[in-house]
């Protein structure tokens, strides 16, 4: 199977996951895996040693996001590239995978369309245009680079900066990058790594959606859950076999998501 694991910020805030990576060091042997990281807490925390005030704004759909200016967008490209994706290839590495560290700029590998204006909510719950810094979205993936890596042998880790028209480097969100990755290469699943179980409403675990389903409920779901379902449907809507929402801090947490172990799978099935 080729299957992408992104592993989200909220697992890379007290380092690296071993419990994803001791998993990922079992499975190189039977599948060929890419790993797509967040880590956004920690370029906060970073920037703030910098001296650099991180901004945040927030969609009329209620997504919250970093609003990135070229200062911003350095220090991001500098803690996700240079620092955070190289301790995940540290960890592989200590394991015995080979591991390859990317930035989304490395080979043209996300090509990123930079957003001219971003319409936000105000103070006083006015919509406002404002300019649209380099936040970005993914519109290309160099499907040949991951694929002749993995067919080498290598864990491709790519961290979510991708490259603008003027090749400017573009905050791009890490859920959709790694949907975007997975559509690209065909994979066969993506796997949504994160700190709870999965999408729950109500209270209770929600195990199996469709996309038309998934996406009829983003209403009632949070921002940072809502993001992660809302790239796995784009995922599954563009071919991906599966995605799947679980937990990554118990032991074997890809190994479990793919045997479908409390967890939420969408997919056409």
């Amino acid at each position: 199977m080729k299957i992408v694991v992104k592993v989200g910020g909220s697992l890379m805030k007290e380092g690296v996951p071993m419990a994803m990576i001791e998993d990922v060091a079992t499975m190189v042997r039977s599948h060929q895996l890419v790993i797509v990281h967040g880590g956004g807490d920690v370029v906060t925390q970073y920037a703030t040693k910098l001296g650099k005030e991180q901004r945040f704004v927030v969609s009329p759909d209620g997504i919250r996001s970093r609003y990135t200016d070229m200062e911003t967008a350095e220090i991001y490209q500098m803690v996700m590239s240079g620092l955070l994706a190289k301790r995940l290839v540290s960890a592989l590495g200590a394991t015995g995978v080979r591991g390859v560290s990317l930035s989304g700029s490395d080979g043209q590998l996300l090509q990123g369309k930079r957003k001219m204006k971003l319409v936000i909510m105000d103070d006083r719950g006015r919509k406002v245009a404002i300019e649209g810094g380099y936040t970005g979205k993914v519109v290309g993936v160099n499907a040949p680079l991951v694929d002749t890596l993995l067919s080498l042998g290598y864990v491709p880790v790519v961290s979510p900066v991708a490259a603008g028209e003027s090749s400017e480097p573009l905050n791009v969100d890490g859920d959709r990058a790694a949907a975007s990755v997975a559509t690209g290469i065909k994979a066969d699943a993506v796997v949504f790594l994160t700190n709870v179980e999965g999408l729950k409403l109500d209270e209770k675990l929600v195990t199996h959606l469709t996309p038309a389903g998934a996406s009829s409920k983003l209403p009632k779901i949070g921002f940072g859950m809502q993001k992660k379902v809302m790239a796995a449907v784009e995922a599954v809507e563009n071919g991906v076999g599966e995605a799947i929402i679980c937990s990554g801090t118990r032991d074997g947490p890809v190994t479990k998501g793919l045997a479908h172990d409390n967890c939420t799978v969408i997919s056409n099935q």
